[in-house]
Formats: C-alpha cells, structure tokens, sequence
C-alpha cells in the first residue's frame, strides 16, 4: 500500500513539473565543440594531445582511443594519465595531455600519417554527446630529408601546412622551401605574362642598338627584385594588421588605375609618344651608375611591382600560408624573407630572359619596330584582363575580339618587314589564327558565353558550372547550422566576382563532369565574399584562410576538416583526387 502511495506521489510530481509549475529551469548545455577542445602539437620525441573539457565535461576513460588512420589502420596504445571516479565509474573531468612516443609511430609507418583521437563524453548535468574523432596529418620520419619534406610541401594547396612548415622547420629549410616552389611556380603559365613585359621593357629602353648582356640582365634584375619585395611586403603587412591584402588589390579604382598604365604603356610601344625619366634625372643616375642600366631604373620596379598582382592567384597557397604563419606568430622577418626568396625563384626564368635579350636579340632593323608593337598589344591584353573582373563577359569578348582582329590586320599590313618566305608565310597563318580567335569570341558575345576562356561554349557539349555565382549575406553562425542540419559532407567554396582564379574554377573545374560525380553525397554552398562586410571578414577568420578562392570541407558531423582545405586554383583531377582522400567517405 505504501509502496503504491509513493508511486502515486512520483506520478504526480512528474506531471506537476511538465506542466511547467514550480521553479524548474531548462538546462542549457555546452555545444560539442564548446565541450571538448583537442589540440596535438609535436616535440622532439613525442606527440602531444591535449583535450581541454568545458566546465562540468567529462570522458570515460575506457573510450580514449588513438589510432593510426592513413596509411593504414593501427591502434595506438597510448601511456594515459590517472583518472577520477564519479559515479563508480572512472572518468576524465579536467584537462588531460598524452604524450605518444614517435619511436612507436615510427614502428608503424615512416611516411606522413593522420592520427585519429575518439572519445565519448557527457556533462554532469545530464546529456551525453555524440562520439567525437578528431584527426590530425603529420610528417613521418622518412618527411625529414629536405627532398622528401619539399616532396609533401612544395605542390601543397593547404595554406595551414605551408604554415607549420614556416612555424617549426629550420631556418635554412624554410628558404629552400620557398626558393623551389619559386622556380616551380615559374615553369606555370602564371609567369608566362611576366615575360612579354619585361621583354617590352628591354626593348624600348635599348632604343635603336642591341642591349648589352649586363644591361639586359640589370635590367631584369631590377624588375624581379621589385616583384619580390612587392610579394614580402604584400605578405608582412597583411599578417600584422590582419586584413586581406588581396581585397584591396580588388577594389575597382586600383584595378582601372593599374589597368590605366598597361594602356600607357601599349600607346608608348606603338610609338605614339616615350615614357621615361625627366632628362635632368636621367643624367644624375647615369653620373652614379655609369649609365650601366640605369635608364628606366624606377619604371622598371614599378612594372615588376605591378607584375607581382597579375600572378597573385598562382601565388595564393605560399602567400596565403606565409601571411598566416606571420598573423600567428608575429614573426613577420621569416615570413617576408620566405616570400622574398619565393619570387626570387620565379624570377630566376626572368632573369634568362634578360641574359638572351642581351646575347642572341638580332641586330637592330625594322622588325624591331613590329616586335614593340606585338608588346603594346600584350599589354593591352593584360589591361583588359584586369578590367575583366569589372565588366560583363560580353564586354570583355569584344574588347578582345577588337583586339586580335586589329592585331591581325596590323600584321597584314606590316607583313612587308619580313624578308624570307617562311617568315611571310607564317605572318599569313598568325593572321588566318588571330582573325578566328576574334570571331569565336565575337560569336561568343553575342551568344551569352560567361567566360572567355570557353567562348563557344553554347556549340560544344560541355558540363555547365555547378553554380555561376555564390551567395551572400552568409555569417560563421549561419553557415555552420546551415552544414550541420545538411546531414551529410560539405564543400564550401569562397568565392568573389572580382576574382579570376574562381571564374576559373568555376568554368574549368566545377563543371568536369568529374568532378560533379565526385560532389554526390555532398552539399555545395557557394559563398560570395564580394561585399567584404564584417560577416565576410569574420568568417576568413574563423576558418584560418585569407581571401579567394578558398574551398572548404566538413564531415557529415559538421566538423571542419582544417587540413584538407585547398587555397587557389585546382584542376579537376587534382580536386577529385583530393576528395578521395577526405576521412569518413
């Protein structure tokens, strides 16, 4: 009978509290990120994970696990620290560090390796979490050789690997690192720009006479050396102040200025008029140098400056990592002098540039005057591609239709110049190509093509981009309930319309057929970060990345996959087999 009473009592008491009478009070629990913090960091010996608990957190004991993930699967074991009891159970309440010895990794694999941490927790209060598994890349053993560290490094699209590179290699690694992504980055199309330019320059400042080796060669000299310490100073101020650099070479007054001195420079190469130094100017850097390459000096390094912003997008990884390392370390000595060397690197094809313009140029006649006219129209070329991130499509295809087909009918007209039946003739067949170019992409303006780079795109079977354009007004809070309730993996793509490294990942690789397979099962968001509100800057910022494009990955769980985060352009086979490597597929 008492028995029944008692029960009777409980009943009641329930029913009363979910009625919501008396004082009771939801309990607000911890978000799983808020709850567990785990952070791994790699000493001489050992690696070390460290598992920060939010208040009244705890992990049971038995559910620590370590384990090897990639190459291959291998249980850890791991030396754990002492435990507390609560609630007959042992338990984790407070901060804990495990220190894994590297001999017993090194038993295992040599090579690079991902090492997963997994747990299970709860609060006091009452909940208990999802099991949570963090995992984190490292450099093997066999990493420790400078070929096969720049092996992992040099090709890296991971901007936060770049920066632990910086962070915990030598000093010495550190500039060989950068020197050799350097010259590889040279041997891209990135640097192909690079080359008419400085080619234009050694021609119009040898006037009517064939340079001298070290004349060329000072000359090219400077236009690197400006182009490198452009790219350091880029990178210093961006890290210290924390903004993004590369938004503000965006802005549309500095790219219709920048554009403004291409013109300048094409009108100048067309003969119409010569840009050089005031006379008394002249003379007085001739009198200190001898004249030895003097000439020009001050507008060579303002080209070679500006030249710097045209291959930003080809640079995005390296600088992108180096301003991150200076952003979190302050050190903003090693991170200018790791973007220095860099460019130094790919300045290095520049400077054989100067070398053969001074060595094998031909002696001084009329085609001179036609190869300064083949530089005016790069330049113009190069002027309308900076104006490309501001204009319509369609604008951008008659201005360079415009362009070729000009370019086309100046050649018809000059062909006199060339002596010899070859050169005539292969004047007749660039005259026959260009006029072609210029009629696809005519036909493509007024088709509706998007890019230029695919101007008869309506007329080939092709894959169309996954999406044209982003979307904005997104904020941190809004896209991560936006990625957990999809449910599944996420790709997040940083996007801006200013930005030509996206339209071609848009246009190139997004619409790979590929690629597309490879997106099933995953949810795209496309984020456009034209307006860089403060939302736009915060997000930059909560995922560690500088500007655009930047894509991003997320498990089912919605946990962000750092590591795994590409910077820059990507080709399809290389985004494809990047996806291959996502843990939890």
């Amino acid at each position: 009978m008492i028995k029944r009473i008692l029960l009777l009592v409980l009943a009641i008491n329930s029913l009363v509290l979910a009625a919501g009478f008396g004082n009771a009070k939801q309990q607000e629990f911890l978000k799983p990120e808020e709850a567990f913090k785990v952070t791994t960091t790699e000493a001489n010996d050992s690696i070390i994970t460290t598992i920060t608990l939010g208040k009244d957190i705890f992990i049971h004991a038995n559910s620590l696990k370590f384990k090897i993930t990639k190459p291959s699967n291998t249980i850890l074991k791991a030396t754990l620290p002492k435990t507390n009891i609560f609630q007959d159970e042992a338990v984790y309440d407070q901060e804990i560090k495990i220190s894994i010895p590297k001999k017993d990794i090194e038993a295992i694999t040599k090579d690079s390796f991902d090492l997963q941490v997994s747990f299970e927790g709860c609060s006091k209060n009452g909940v208990c979490y999802q099991p949570v598994n963090k995992s984190f890349t490292f450099a093997g053993k066999s990493n420790s050789t400078f070929l096969s560290k720049f092996n992992s490094l040099s090709n890296s699209t991971n901007m936060a690997n770049i920066a632990k590179a910086i962070k915990f290699e030598s000093f010495s690694f550190v500039i060989l690192l950068f020197f050799v992504v350097g010259l590889l980055l040279a041997l891209t199309p990135c640097i192909f720009p690079m080359i008419p330019i400085l080619s234009a320059i050694i021609v119009s400042q040898s006037s009517n006479e064939k340079p001298s080796i070290m004349r060329a060669f000072l000359t090219s000299l400077v236009y690197v050396l400006a182009m490198s310490f452009t790219y350091a100073i880029i990178g210093v101020v961006a890290g210290l102040l924390g903004f993004d650099m590369q938004a503000a070479m965006q802005n549309p007054l500095v790219l219709i200025l920048f554009a403004g001195v291409f013109v300048a420079l094409a009108i100048s190469l067309f003969g119409y008029y010569e840009i050089a130094l005031p006379m008394k100017w002249q003379t007085k850097i001739s009198s200190i140098s001898d004249n030895a390459g003097s000439k020009g000096i001050i507008g060579t390094a303002i080209m070679g400056s500006l030249s710097a912003l045209i291959v930003g997008p080809c640079v995005a990884p390296a600088l992108g990592g180096a301003i991150l390392f200076i952003s979190q370390t302050g050190d903003a000595f090693l991170g200018g002098i790791a973007l220095f060397v860099m460019s130094i690197g790919m300045g290095v094809p520049l400077l054989l540039v100067g070398i053969g313009a001074g060595k094998w140029m031909p002696k001084p006649g009329g085609w001179m005057s036609l190869v300064s006219k083949f530089f005016g129209v790069v330049m113009l070329a190069i002027a309308i591609m900076m104006i490309s991130r501001l204009i319509p499509a369609m604008l951008t295809m008659v201005l360079l239709a415009i362009l070729v087909i000009g370019s086309a009918f100046g050649l018809y007209k000059n062909s006199k110049v060339f002596i010899s039946k070859m050169a005539k003739t292969i004047s007749v067949v660039f005259v026959i190509l260009l006029s072609l170019l210029g009629a696809a992409w005519l036909v493509g303006a007024f088709t509706g093509a998007t890019s230029a780079l695919s101007p008869l795109a309506h007329f080939i079977s092709s894959g169309e981009p996954i999406s044209s354009h982003g979307r904005k007004g997104y904020s941190v809070e809004k896209l991560m309930n936006e990625i957990k309730l999809s449910g599944k993996p996420v790709i997040v793509d940083f996007t801006k319309e200013s930005c030509s490294a996206c339209k071609e990942l848009d246009m190139i690789t997004f619409s790979d057929p590929m690629v597309k397979k490879s997106f099933k099962g995953f949810l795209f968001i496309q984020v456009d970060l034209t307006d860089n509100t403060a939302d736009d800057t915060a997000m930059l910022e909560h995922f560690g990345v500088f500007g655009t494009p930047n894509i991003l990955f997320f498990n089912a769980k919605g946990e962000y996959l750092k590591d795994y985060t590409i910077t820059g352009f990507v080709s399809p086979e290389q985004l494809v087999k990047h996806i291959e490597t996502l843990p939890g597929r």
